[in-house]
């Protein structure tokens, strides 16, 4: 499996904010969206081909107890299946981070599902191939529900605009077994300046909304770097 990168810092986003993680970052991706702040695993997939044994031994060596699988997009890659296996086998929780759509059959502790709203393609004149391959597949209804159902889950929402958010409530009105308090609404941006400007008006539609309001730490804590 190819990996961009294998890292220990802090979760930034979604339910386990504050905890100390390893990240396991797959290269590769089925959707190009717009905004992705991890190109170096979809636009521009690189790293090194591992086993699934040396990925083991390296979240071994980092040592913590929480293992984030991200991207890129995980779930694309069948040596998932044995690479959850032996995390759980060694006792670690275990989060996936996944656009929801595409589904394998492993172990996972919580499913970290952000679906990609009509906000998230890519121009249409500068990517057409790209814009048509990413409407296409964006959109797995199957899918969610597989996974809602096999796992402990939350949702996490990129929003840029009311428009955004107002689309994700059609969404939701079409899952009624999405337990909204797992429902995370994040603003789009790399700068923290971005992410304040979107919160001011997104947090207060969350509480009216009943809808979790999720600020992308890593971003505040780090900045928009690799590794963290």
């Amino acid at each position: 499996m190819r990996i961009a990168e294998i890292y220990r810092s802090v979760q930034g986003e979604g339910a386990l904010t504050g905890v100390t993680s390893t990240f396991v970052r797959a290269s590769g991706c089925n959707l190009r969206c717009w905004f992705c702040d991890t190109p170096h695993a979809s636009w521009r997939p690189e790293g090194e081909d591992l086993s699934v044994a040396e990925i083991l031994g390296r979240i071994a060596l980092l040592d913590c107890d929480h293992v984030v699988l991200t991207g890129g997009e995980p779930m694309l890659f069948s040596e998932m299946i044995p690479l959850c296996e032996g995390i759980r086998d060694a006792g670690r929780h275990i989060t996936i981070e996944t656009a929801g759509t595409l589904y394998l059959p492993l172990p996972c502790d919580l499913m970290s599902i952000s679906p990609k709203m009509s906000n998230s393609a890519p121009p249409l004149d500068d990517f057409p191939r790209w814009h048509r391959r990413h409407e296409q597949t964006r959109n797995a209804p199957d899918v969610i529900l597989h996974l809602i159902t096999e796992h402990a889950y939350q949702f996490k929402f990129v929003i840029d605009r009311p428009a955004d958010a107002d689309e994700v409530l059609r969404y939701l009105d079409r899952f009624p077994q999405i337990d909204r308090s797992c429902v995370f609404m994040m603003p789009q941006g790399t700068e923290l300046s971005e992410l304040e400007a979107t919160g001011k008006w997104l947090q207060p539609w969350c509480d009216e909304h009943q809808l979790q309001f999720g600020p992308r730490r890593q971003i505040e804590w780090y900045g928009a770097v690799r590794g963290t």
